[in-house]
């Protein structure tokens, strides 16, 4: 793993979790209140917990397992798990989860595919016999 890429998981580990809910609520003022979360890079998980403005419930979310894939000369990604504590919403999301979406191929983003690919690529499955 290239220092780079080190140095960026090392950064999003010690992002003080406030930080990260304070900035979630900014940018979604108005909207919703993010009460909580979890990201894990190398388990590939995300957790999130926020309740929308007029609702008493909070909206779970677990995301499990996402990864980049490159086929041929373009990058997409999976979402192989999804699920919420909400019915409405789980249902939405086994509409996308399991299947690729094509990253759009954006000049700006072209030196750092490898970066991409070293964070979040599609890691091999292990063997069981």
């Amino acid at each position: 793993m290239s220092l780079t890429a080190r140095f960026i998981k090392l950064a999003i580990r010690w992002t003080p979790k406030c930080l990260v809910i304070g900035v979630g609520n900014l940018v979604t003022k108005g909207i919703a209140r993010m009460a909580d979360y979890h990201f894990d890079l190398d388990a590939r998980r995300i957790y999130v917990c926020t309740t929308l403005y007029g609702e008493s419930e909070p909206i779970e979310i677990w995301l499990d397992d996402f990864a980049l894939i490159q086929q041929d000369e373009s990058l997409h990604f999976i979402l192989r798990q999804a699920r919420s504590n909400k019915l409405w919403l789980n249902n939405a999301m086994a509409h996308i989860t399991g299947k690729t979406w094509k990253i759009p191929d954006l000049p700006q983003l072209r030196p750092y595919r490898g970066l991409m690919l070293e964070l979040v690529g599609d890691r091999p499955k292990l063997l069981t016999h």
